[in-house]
């Protein structure tokens, strides 16, 4: 009988239960976290912040495809990042958008006499060698973040408690983890936990990480690097031209950038409502045959 209600503690319906298959995720993640880390600290310092990320990317991706495989019994590529025939138009779709709702942003910033473009230092090959550079940088910083909340720990959120709360709950914790950066605000806060749902809203519905990280990389790198002004905080300073908020605070973010102001608020609330509507958007049939944790079920009742 002990036995009985033990085994229920730990199992449901034959399986684990979700919320150790996330711990047991975390676990392998915070493992190969630090025994990378370790590994890269004989680098040269200057590339420790890439070698940082690295390890985070592959630490995510390595805990998932674990527990996925070998508790959840699915290949790697149910995770989200499927070798398959419409890989490259996931990539570049959710990239123009991602870039299209920042340049949308940035736009109404200047319609409204808010924003300007001043000249900076530097020529055409550094240009070309920093948005080169930057969407190397931008792409891996987003492979990890992706990998980690609308990877699996989000996957089985979504499955132990249904895809809105799932995604409240890991735009709350995304939201959360960017309260530390330079010139944050509230509205920066609230802002970036509608780039969660924003984000949280592309997996679901495609499950394709490809789609969600190539919209997060289109919205940091053109906002930070092709447009020049600072994102969540950080400014990255684009040579030959410099971004420059003039309105008010409020409405332009001034120096946590447009995702602080009210003009980050009005695009993600647009390209959340336009993800949700498209009927462009849906999964690969491919994707589908790989039985990824996030099913048509929970994501036809939540959207």
């Amino acid at each position: 009988m002990a036995t009985g209600r033990l085994e229920a503690v730990f199992y449901r319906d034959g399986r684990l239960r979700p919320g150790w298959r996330i711990a047991l995720f975390f676990f392998f993640f915070i493992f190969f976290s630090v025994v990378g880390q370790l590994a890269i600290n004989v680098l040269p310092r200057n590339s420790l912040q890439w070698g940082s990320l690295a390890v985070s990317t592959a630490a995510a991706l390595l805990a998932g495809w674990i527990v996925l495989s070998h508790v959840d019994g699915r290949p790697f590529g149910a995770l989200g990042f499927p070798l398959h025939r419409r890989v490259a138009r996931e990539t570049l779709l959710g990239f123009v958008i991602g870039g299209a709702l920042i340049g949308a942003a940035v736009l109404l910033l200047v319609i409204s006499a808010s924003a300007r473009f001043s000249p900076d230092a530097g020529g055409v090959l550094d240009l070309a060698a920093f948005l080169a550079w930057s969407f190397l940088f931008f792409s891996l910083a987003a492979a990890w973040e992706e990998a980690v909340f609308r990877g699996y720990p989000f996957q089985a959120l979504v499955e132990w408690v249904g895809a809105w709360p799932a995604t409240f709950i890991a735009s709350a914790i995304f939201s959360a983890l960017h309260a530390a950066n330079p010139n944050v605000t509230p509205l920066g806060l609230a802002n970036i936990f509608l780039a969660g749902v924003l984000l949280s809203v592309a997996y679901l519905r495609t499950r394709s990480l490809w789609f969600a990280t190539a919209l997060h990389v289109g919205w940091n790198w053109t906002m930070a690097s092709l447009l020049d002004f600072p994102v969540s905080g950080l400014d990255f300073e684009t040579p030959v031209y410099t971004g420059v908020p003039t309105g008010p605070a409020w409405w332009t973010g001034a120096a946590f950038g447009p995702e602080a102001g009210l003009v980050g608020t009005v695009v993600l609330a647009a390209g959340t409502a336009l993800l949700i509507r498209s009927r462009r958007l849906r999964e690969d049939p491919e994707m589908h045959r790989l039985r990824p944790l996030v099913d048509q079920r929970l994501v036809a009742e939540a959207l």
